[in-house]
């Protein structure tokens, strides 16, 4: 699964680089003849790339990810730490921000599921699957009952939600009769044959009950009608954490 997808920006080719020098003080890569190895480049396209001179693709990302262990979202946004851990449970610190809806009720304690949805192939694997693999487990008192965590990315919510923040969600099992309009939703729909996930507002759309109004919070993102029928899968975005500091 190609994690990187969106373009490459300046702190993320710094990460690269403290990453690449880790491996190969640490002596987990003997020379930067081997790291070129690793990459499947040539040494002397690897040196261009340290020097600056051109940018890694998103492929080496993905090996420092895959091969190395190194944490995807780490590489992507700085945040969580460098390398990947064990599956525990984290105490959540952060700023919590909560959605409740009149009927739910809230649990004292829960530990919930933190996934990457990348790793479990979209959003429709993701909540279909019971046998997916948690990177780790976030406990929050008094929170309504949720089924899971992702991490955000993009920034079609932003300032409410920038990349590299968690959402908190409860799939939503009969989507046509569960909605709750106006609410936020992630949504997995079928655009030219693939599955593209999304965090958007849901309202009630013009053109009728075959189709649903797409809104985000960022203004320089418009509006978007979008038929029912090639909506996937949808969860309700129950809380989200908000990380202040890059870490």
């Amino acid at each position: 699964m190609n994690f990187f997808k969106e373009t490459i920006m300046e702190n993320e080719i710094d990460r690269f680089e403290k990453a690449v020098n880790y491996l190969i003080n640490k002596g987990i890569v003997k020379n930067k003849s081997q790291m070129a190895r690793e990459f499947d480049i040539s040494p002397s396209k690897f040196t261009e790339i340290m020097k600056r001179r051109m940018r890694p693709g998103f492929n080496l990302f993905n090996i420092l990810n895959e091969k190395f262990n190194f944490n995807p979202y780490w590489l992507l946004s700085g945040v969580g730490p460098m390398f990947k851990t064990e599956t525990n449970t984290t105490e959540v610190q952060e700023p919590v921000a909560v959605y409740p809806l009149r009927t739910d009720k809230k649990e004292p304690v829960q530990d919930i599921p933190l996934y990457d949805i990348q790793a479990t192939a979209g959003l429709v694997s993701l909540l279909d699957n019971g046998k997916n693999i948690p990177i780790d487990t976030i406990r929050i008192p008094n929170l309504p009952k949720a089924d899971g965590a992702i991490y955000v990315t993009g920034d079609s919510m932003y300032p409410l939600l920038k990349s590299g923040d968690i959402i908190i969600y409860k799939q939503i099992k009969d989507i046509p009769n569960e909605i709750f309009w106006g609410e936020m939703y992630i949504i997995s729909m079928q655009v030219a044959g693939e599955e593209y996930v999304t965090v958007k507002y849901v309202q009630k759309s013009d053109l009728g009950d075959m189709f649903i109004k797409l809104v985000s919070q960022n203004q320089h993102h418009q509006p978007k009608d979008y038929p029912l029928k090639k909506v996937n899968a949808m969860a309700l975005v129950k809380a989200s954490i908000r990380f202040n500091t890059m870490k």
